[in-house]
């Protein structure tokens, strides 16, 4: 494409391009048309650091008070007491990490196993349903899972997981101690897993179909069975991605709101039993963010909003990274 006759002249007496053209090679070739388009694909795409810097701006100004207020002690107190102005935000964070934990050890086995049998066992006609099945679960609304849970799942483990470990071992081993309130951290451990084995699922499918053939055909050439080249060569190649896949699912449970605050009981405690209400930090902030009439208590709902800020932020940029990083050793 030729340029225009105006930047012709310019880089005819060898003068250095614009700014604008070394900013957007695109804007400074082309009629008028493509460079139009190129600036309002360059603005779009400028447009996302500009929304993420707002947003750190505008909830960190909102947080500065506790902040500057509480420091360090505002993540390692353990009271949470808006009416005496006493805000500590340990007990969300644990039970934010304890529950999405546990959803972790959950969903990991389900989804990776799930997508080794799709991607290297499944026939075709088999594969394509249960992927699509899979998928769906991504696409119900995280409402529906916590009034299912409140009506189907609470109930179930109550009666059938939380009351008979409690009775039998409940006295010896500290996890499962304590009287069956139904919403607890396993309830809401469960469901959260629940709701991130289609994301685990799907991008570990997409790590796993990126390893190269040939390294299956070799494998297969040298005598290996397929369950073989599937835990020696495939799995081992995909690590990685799958790691990424799984701390994925992490920021997706971590960042979970409406089914979370449903059934955990929100309780803001520290308890050593999974049968024990607990509280995480995007509940607290669905319960009491309406509520909150005193200037100290909404900076601290906006001091624990910018702390699931950034770890779910770091989460998901480690994730990318290591996905990133398996999808290029495959096209080499």
């Amino acid at each position: 494409m030729q340029p225009v006759p105006e930047q012709a002249g310019a880089l005819a007496a060898g003068a250095p391009p614009p700014f604008y053209a070394r900013l957007l090679p695109g804007y400074a070739q082309g009629n008028l048309s493509d460079r139009t388009y190129a600036l309002t694909i360059g603005a779009f795409g400028l447009a996302i650091p500009v929304i993420f810097a707002l947003i750190v701006i505008r909830v960190g100004g909102a947080a500065w008070p506790a902040v500057r207020a509480f420091g360090a002690a505002f993540v390692t107190g353990t009271t949470w007491d808006p009416v005496a102005g006493k805000f500590g935000a340990l007990p969300f964070v644990f039970g934010t990490v304890a529950s999405s934990l546990l959803a972790l050890l959950i969903a990991v086995p389900l989804s990776v196993g799930l997508a080794i049998f799709l991607t290297e066992l499944a026939p075709r006609w088999l594969a394509a349903p249960i992927q699509f099945g899979t998928e769906l679960l991504a696409a119900i609304p995280s409402v529906v899972y916590g009034l299912w849970a409140i009506f189907v799942l609470v109930p179930w483990l109550r009666s059938s997981i939380q009351e008979p470990l409690a009775n039998s071992i409940g006295r010896s081993v500290g996890l499962f101690a304590g009287p069956a309130y139904g919403s607890s951290i396993l309830a809401g451990g469960v469901i959260l897993a629940i709701m991130i084995v289609p994301f685990v699922s799907a991008v570990s499918r997409e790590v796993l179909a990126a390893v190269p053939v040939a390294q299956r055909e070799a494998a297969l050439a040298l005598g290996a069975t397929r369950w073989e080249m599937t835990w020696q060569i495939v799995v081992p190649y995909a690590v990685p991605g799958i790691i990424g896949a799984i701390i994925l699912g992490l920021g997706r449970a971590l960042g979970e709101t409406m089914a979370i605050t449903m059934v955990i009981g929100n309780r803001p405690e520290i308890a050593s039993s999974l049968f024990a209400p607990a509280a995480t930090m995007a509940s607290v902030l669905a319960n009491e963010f309406a509520e909150a009439s005193d200037d100290m208590h909404l900076a601290a709902l906006m001091s624990i909003g910018l702390l699931l800020f950034g770890i779910t932020i770091i989460v998901n940029s480690v994730a990318r990274f290591l996905v990133w990083r398996v999808r290029l050793r495959g096209g080499r």
